[in-house]
């Protein structure tokens, strides 16, 4: 068996792989890459967040993906029936990106595996990790490529970005229950022949069917969409007696009245996928010689497209303390990884939560609209959840749910 020796071996070429190997490279850390599947692939997380755009300079990777004219998020918006909720990155709290984008992730992730490998870091696709063992922080993992041979990968350190993959939660007995209650997606992208012109064509949607129930419009610029669902399992599975994902979409798509007519009938480009009881967490983020990031720690909800901006930030964490410790300077993980990353996160189980109350609904669709909290809670949306100087992170907890009772009392004081 042969044996290679790396600095940092990071599992998985996905956004916060990428980010990281980049990072590392540009700092002169001898990094490799093994990814388990063959790019570009489809994966779902096609909306993103401000955030992300931080990590993509930093990592020097922003060049490459903004010359694929991916369509450009501004901003999202939110449908009830007749209301609409619109939200504009440029008028949120605090400092930060005011767009991002919206993108087939087959390609936004194939472009930037490309740019790494254009770069010079050595990136292994169709290899997958078969077993991984540390002595002190030093690791060895046996990995298996396409044609079937084995290799010894020799690291002072591992990034696990395996994303839904899980190697090292799999493999290192990490998994445990998420906190967020069971639900599902169906998901696929139509060739979207009846788009209209201008922002209406362009605009990413969230379409409420019921409280938890949503449909989703991503819409991308080479002309495609992608539409998916979201409800508690048990209500997506209800779709279709006949457990027919192309028949559960359709029957979705029917309960639009905004959609009906722009989406029924539209032939889907490919079997709609299922992806099924998707939120994750685990018992803890780090450990001696590793680190998880992305998908591979916490995966939460797409109602607010934070997975990218996790998976970025939490790539991007652990290369910089990766690189920190390298140089002897001490790194407590637990506070600079884990305590840092739990508080961002923490902020979103608490918006995903109270979006399934309906409470942070009710303050969304609430009229007249409040000028100063719809840009709190825009910074929020934007990734930007660790800046405490914004009310709605650090009082996340309680401000929602408070707010939402005095206006529901409000509504019931009111005369007709």
């Amino acid at each position: 068996m042969t044996k290679e020796f790396v600095d940092v071996l990071v599992i998985g070429a996905g956004p916060s792989g990428c980010v990281s190997a980049s990072y590392l490279f540009k700092n002169n850390v001898k990094v490799k890459v093994v990814e388990k599947q063959k790019f570009p692939r489809l994966v779902v997380g096609e909306s993103l967040i401000p955030r992300v755009m931080d990590h993509f300079a930093e990592a020097e990777l922003f060049d490459a993906l903004d010359a694929m004219n991916f369509e450009k998020k501004l901003g999202a918006r939110f449908i009830r029936g007749e209301e609409i909720c619109n939200f504009d990155f440029s008028v949120k709290f605090g400092e930060g990106w005011d767009w991002t984008w919206q993108v087939p992730r087959a390609d936004f992730d194939n472009t930037m595996a490309q740019e790494i490998v254009r770069k010079g870091i050595d990136l292994e696709f169709e290899t997958e990790v078969l077993e991984v063992s540390f002595e002190g922080k030093n690791s060895k993992t046996i990995v298996k490529d396409k044609d079937g041979n084995l290799k010894e990968i020799h690291a002072k350190f591992i990034i696990d970005s395996s994303g839904y993959g899980r190697v090292l939660p799999r493999l290192l007995d990490l998994d445990t229950p998420s906190k967020l209650d069971p639900h599902s997606s169906i998901f696929t992208h139509v060739k979207d022949i009846n788009r209209e012109e201008g922002v209406e064509g362009t605009q990413i949607s969230f379409d409420i069917l019921e409280t938890e129930v949503w449909l989703w419009v991503i819409p991308f610029s080479n002309g495609n969409t992608s539409l998916g669902v979201v409800g508690p399992t048990d209500f997506i599975n209800s779709l279709s007696e006949n457990k027919d994902n192309a028949e559960a979409l359709r029957n979705a798509i029917q309960k639009s009245d905004y959609y009906i007519k722009r989406f029924a009938g539209t032939e889907f480009l490919f079997e709609p996928v299922k992806l099924e009881n998707y939120s994750r967490a685990v018992k803890r983020m780090y450990g001696d010689g590793f680190a998880l990031t992305g998908n591979s720690s916490e995966f939460l909800d797409p109602v607010f497209s934070s997975g990218v901006a996790f998976a970025t930030e939490s790539g991007m964490l652990a290369a910089k303390l990766y690189l920190k410790e390298s140089q002897g300077i001490p790194v407590d993980w637990e506070v600079e990884f884990t305590q840092y990353m739990k508080r961002g996160i923490a902020v979103f189980t608490t918006y995903v939560q109270e979006w399934y109350t309906g409470n942070l609904q009710t303050l969304f669709f609430h009229q007249p609209e409040n000028p100063e909290v719809k840009e709190k809670i825009c910074a929020v949306l934007a990734g930007y959840v660790w800046n405490e100087e914004n009310s709605f992170v650090k009082k996340h907890d309680h401000v929602i749910a408070n707010m939402a009772y005095l206006l529901n009392m409000q509504k019931e004081q009111s005369p007709e």
